[in-house]
């Protein structure tokens, strides 16, 4: 059995060049010395709206604007620099109307010719649509993301209206003690400190008395900017019900929480407000206690952060107590 018989070089030739400019390329080729091109196959006008006649023969001086010749030059040299090698350029041009084309030329330094003469073979499609549509579809990718962070935001916002007291801003108490649950498990597993803050209004049923019921909202509003002022993402301050609150100090030793609620408690009664023409001020009386060096569960941990606040509050209130540390017997 014989081998089939190859085509003949021009009816190859010829061939591949159908099937390129079926596809809507392009394919010139250049002379390197006088800088006209040679060969121009395919639909030329419609990729830079130029007839074949105003190409084939012409410099690129000729068919296009000064700043792409002076790009299309610069990219023929470093097909020729590539001997061999083909090199991919990418071109926009501005058509009349202002449309904007997207041009992707692939250049090929052919042989030099019997006579010495160089020319270069470049391969031209138009990549506008793609990169439009692409183009579009990154606008609505963008668009979706963006939705996205509202829905998220509006989700969140949500969520919060639900743990949160309308009246301070905290956290409500069930989202509290669920915090508190993790940082204790979580401390128990990484073997770290954190401390709770047991706190009450000093006489907060004679203010609103002195000074009528809006005394009593405009101290809870106070306090509970102040509670969120004087703590950090990772902590959770919260309203308890009517005038106790908490805090929980995730990571935080005995000592350092004393330091940060005793200038809390400062703040409390340095802050002066007025209402209805009087001025207005109050203290407050805390509790704080460290797991695991006051206790080691969280019951009983709540249950030393609020003797410790009562215990503030027996002797005088405006003052920060530690709650006693428990000292096992071997």
């Amino acid at each position: 059995m014989t081998d089939p018989k190859p085509p003949s070089t021009d009816a190859f030739v010829q061939a591949v060049l159908t099937a390129l400019t079926s596809t809507g390329a392009v394919l010139m080729v250049k002379d390197v010395a006088s800088g006209r091109y040679q060969q121009v196959e395919g639909d030329v006008e419609s990729l830079i709206g130029r007839a074949r006649d105003q190409v084939l023969g012409h410099t690129d001086a000729e068919v296009f604007s000064a700043s792409q010749a002076l790009a299309l030059r610069a990219a023929d040299q470093q097909a020729l620099a590539q001997a061999g090698s083909p090199a991919t350029a990418e071109h926009r041009f501005e058509r009349a109307g202002g449309t904007r084309q997207e041009l992707s030329v692939v250049r090929l330094a052919l042989p030099e010719g019997p006579d010495g003469s160089r020319a270069v073979l470049a391969l031209w499609q138009d990549h506008s649509e793609h990169r439009l549509r692409e183009a579009q579809l990154r606008s609505a990718l963008d668009q979706l993301e963006q939705q996205h962070k509202v829905n998220d935001e509006l989700r969140r916002e949500a969520q919060g209206q639900h743990v949160r007291d309308s009246a301070t801003g905290l956290y409500q108490r069930a989202h509290f003690e669920e915090q508190l649950r993790r940082e204790a498990d979580l401390s128990a597993r990484e073997h770290r400190e954190f401390a709770l803050v047991a706190i009450a209004i000093d006489g907060l049923d004679e203010l609103a008395q002195a000074h009528g019921p809006q005394s009593r909202q405009r101290v809870l509003e106070i306090l509970g900017r102040l509670l969120r002022a004087n703590t950090r993402a990772m902590d959770s301050p919260c309203s308890l019900g009517g005038e106790r609150f908490g805090i929980l100090l995730s990571g935080v030793g005995l000592a350092t929480a004393h330091a940060r609620m005793e200038q809390l408690r400062r703040q409390c009664a340095e802050h002066i407000t007025t209402l209805g023409g009087q001025q207005l001020s109050f203290t407050v009386s805390m509790g704080v206690a460290s797991y695991p060096h006051t206790a080691g569960t969280v019951e009983h941990l709540l249950k030393a952060a609020e003797a410790a606040q009562v215990s503030a509050r027996e002797r005088g209130g405006n003052r920060v107590v530690l709650a006693s540390i428990q000292f096992e017997v071997a």
